[in-house]
Formats: structure tokens, C-alpha cells, sequence
């Protein structure tokens, strides 16, 4: 996951949250995340990069709307990274 943009990483992370998300719900959750527009442009490109990589899979709902799950490999990615963190932040 360290090669990944912060972007891309909380991509991963709305999908994982969610169950098979489509591109506008991961949309809507990062706008309001955000609390600024995220243009398709830099949705579905970065969407791509994290299939590309195998942290995610992409399904077809119908002809217009795909759906978005977390694959083996980003569920691990996950867990590595919130164990990375832990080691530096300690909210308890």
C-alpha cells in the first residue's frame, strides 16, 4: 500500500467499509469526506489503478454501473497499514 496515493488509499478504504459499493456511492462518501467535488476524471482512473493492482475488483451491476468489492490482497493491505499505524499512533 505504499505506493498508493492518500487518494487512492481512501478509495480502499470506503470501498472495504461499504458492501459492493458503485462509483457514485464511493463518490458521494468522499465528497462529503472531502466536503469538496471529485470529478470523474479523478474517480474512476484511480478506481482502475487499485484493480489494476489487485486490491480491488471491479463488477458490472447493468451496462451503466459497475460495483466495487475488496479483494484478499487489499483486505491484507489494509490490515498492514492499520498495524503500521498503530505502531506510530496510540489513541487509547
Amino acid at each position: 500500500m505504499y505506493d498508493l496515493t492518500g487518494f487512492q488509499r481512501d478509495l480502499l478504504y470506503v470501498i472495504a467499509g461499504q458492501d459492493d459499493p458503485h462509483g457514485l456511492a464511493i463518490k458521494e462518501e468522499l465528497e462529503e469526506y472531502y466536503e469538496k467535488e471529485i470529478h470523474h476524471g479523478r474517480l474512476y482512473p484511480n478506481l482502475d489503478t487499485l484493480v489494476d493492482k489487485g486490491l480491488v475488483e471491479k463488477g458490472q451491476e447493468d451496462r451503466r454501473t459497475n460495483f466495487y468489492s475488496e479483494t484478499r490482497r487489499g483486505t491484507r493491505e489494509i490490515e498492514a497499514r492499520r498495524k503500521w499505524e498503530n505502531q506510530y499512533v496510540d489513541l487509547d
